[in-house]
């Protein structure tokens, strides 16, 4: 703003009553950061009463390109809410001013954690570093904004934030937390997190994961891939660019591994058009539609290339699809919003529509081919074990021969264990063995494997994720029988204890402890403290080994710096053992509570 100086003295922005009205003290209490079409108030102190007939404008400054924006009075709003203006009240030498912004308005820094301090402005600088140059005309447009900051999130090839790097080492930077989310949200764009369990990734286009293995059993990449899980985001906005109904909630993603439109990113596309298959709609249905309800189809290479059909599966992609409550921090399944029920006419109707417009004709005669049912079925079956373990697999092989001249059938069953990433990169194979099985008529034979944790420690990753696969060949029977499933490892559990009440701007102490539960000692370990409102980011070292079975407890002091509901987050990793999580819920009050 530049007031008259002799008239007016001083203007109060009056940031913390705004902010609060608006909800934006999370992001800042001295600054002011206001919602688009909310009004707002500004106090201006004046030398002496204006005389009557003088007019006061608001100018807010912006750049050269863009031009200034200058605020007139009005006395009502008038028809056109697409303008800026404001309404005062006179108090003796004092001005209030109830200022009125478009809906449609720009984005932006005027001069006049989830969010932590500097937010605002590191949203910003992303805008600014925007390639081609962000047209500051169209920041009021959410479907612009949205995919100007999921292009800018990743690195891939605009000098973004993050660098899609999907395994350690991570010497040269840090493993994300979040991504593009709180950006939008910290610009004003409702924005939630989704976790997508069995997430395709479909690298050619034709709605269906792709495995095949040679005449030996192996599997031989060819870029298909599904991902233990894999989380992108959803933006609530309007769509003007498609037709009436695709408003609502926008699919987005921020690291994609597939480009849109020559840059990497990926979306806003309406949920409506996944659900009902409309691949059509903006953008990149097609991609996304794969990753939640791709089918999975298992081939055999056979020697000059041919390839043979060995079985699909309809329903092993797109699990749980998963968001935070609004009202909890429980998990709530919102994977009817994304597809139909799995295995209903409905599904099925929409797949097939949506693989219309995306196979062509021959691969779609092939996936139509009736598949004649095998003599064996091959099943996989596994409890719940837990790394730094010994557990066991079960492979099934069951014979359902009807007839009863027939008596036994008799397979080969090859049985092979391997570590894979959560975005399926092979890692290393352990355990691998071959055996002659004979099958009973309608009966099952079963065959035990131990996997040893001296086998599969050195393969496993942080992400500690073993893929196990069955091959059975049959006697008399042209094609083979095959059997894949990952098995997660599960880890142990943080404790987190904080007595006494939690005051504002008081010191207080947490305590964290864990328990080793490897047969092995453990290096290097380190835990990593962080917590909007609570503390900045600490991590405290262990400098000597972590004992098999032995109890660590470590004392965290801080001053929490917010009131209100918090999370305290703590991350234990080390040589043997990473990504090792425990959260605790913490309600900081301004004054202790006084009980009667």
């Amino acid at each position: 703003m530049a007031p008259p100086a002799r008239l007016i003295t001083g203007v109060d922005l009056r940031s913390r009553e705004n902010n609060r009205a608006h909800r934006t003290e999370e992001i800042d209490r001295d600054r002011l950061i206001v919602r688009r079409g909310q009004p707002f108030s500004l106090t201006v102190q004046c030398s002496d009463s204006l005389a009557s007939g003088y007019e006061l404008a608001v100018v807010l400054e912006q750049d050269k390109i863009s031009g200034d924006i200058v605020i007139r009075q009005r006395t009502t709003g008038g028809s056109n809410h697409d303008e800026w203006w404001f309404r005062q009240q006179r108090a003796q030498n004092e001005l209030l001013l109830t200022v009125y912004s478009p809906a449609r308005a720009a984005v932006g820094q005027h001069h006049l954690a989830v969010f932590e301090d500097n937010v605002m402005d590191i949203c910003f600088e992303i805008l600014e570093r925007a390639r081609p140059a962000l047209d500051r005309s169209q920041r009021w447009d959410p479907v612009y904004i949205s995919r100007v900051v999921i292009a800018m999130v990743n690195a891939n090839d605009d000098n973004g934030v993050l660098k899609g790097k999907w395994q350690a080492p991570y010497s040269d930077g840090v493993v994300p937390s979040s991504g593009a989310r709180p950006i939008l949200r910290c610009l004003g764009i409702p924005t939630r997190c989704i976790t997508n369990f069995s997430s395709a990734h479909d690298t050619d286009g034709n709605l269906s994961i792709d495995r095949f293995y040679d005449m030996n059993n192996k599997e031989v990449n060819t870029g298909d891939s599904i991902w233990n899980f894999h989380c992108w985001i959803e933006s609530y906005m309007q769509r003007e660019d498609l037709p009436e109904g695709y408003g609502g909630w926008q699919v987005l993603d921020s690291t994609p591994q597939e480009q849109s439109s020559g840059m990497f990113r990926c979306g806003p596309c309406p949920l409506k058009a996944i659900k009902e298959g409309e691949l059509r709609m903006k953008y990149d249905a097609p991609f996304i539609f794969a990753e939640v309800n791709a089918d999975i189809i298992e081939w055999e290479i056979r020697p000059g290339g041919q390839r043979m059909q060995l079985a699909s599966n309809s329903t092993g992609v797109g699990m749980n699809i998963s968001t935070k409550s609004p009202y909890s921090d429980e998990r709530e399944d919102i994977t009817l919003q994304y597809k139909y029920p799995e295995g209903s006419a409905k599904e099925r109707e929409v797949y097939n529509k949506a693989g219309r417009r995306s196979r062509p004709g021959k691969e779609e005669e092939e996936r139509e081919e009736a598949e004649k049912p095998g003599h064996v079925e091959l099943e996989v079956k596994f409890a719940k074990p837990v790394f730094g373990t010994d557990f066991d697999v079960i492979f099934e092989a069951s014979c359902n021969l009807k007839n009863t001249g027939d008596k036994e059938v008799s397979c080969k069953l090859n049985m092979m264990s391997k570590a894979v990433a959560y975005n399926s990169v092979h890692l290393g194979e352990f355990q691998n063995s071959t055996v002659n099985v004979v099958v009973s008529a309608r009966k099952a034979h079963r065959e035990v494997v131990r996997l040893l944790y001296e086998r599969y420690a050195p393969c496993v990753n942080e992400h500690n994720i073993i893929r196990v696969v069955g091959v059975a060949q049959v006697s008399g029977q042209d094609k083979s029988i095959v059997k894949a499933v990952n098995i997660p490892l599960s880890k142990p559990e943080l404790s987190i204890q904080i007595p006494g009440w939690v005051i504002y701007n008081q010191r207080i102490s947490a305590f964290i402890s864990f328990t080793n539960p490897l047969p092995v000692p453990l290096k290097s370990g380190v835990f990593t403290v962080e917590g909007a409102g609570l503390l900045s980011t600490k991590e405290i070292r262990i400098s000597d080994s972590i004992m098999p079975g032995q109890h660590v407890k470590v004392e965290l002091m801080f001053t929490p710096m917010r009131v209100g509901v918090r999370k305290l987050l703590v991350d234990f990793d080390s040589d043997r053992l990473q990504d090792v999580k425990g959260s605790a819920t913490v309600v900081v009050r301004k004054t202790p509570p006084k009980y009667f």
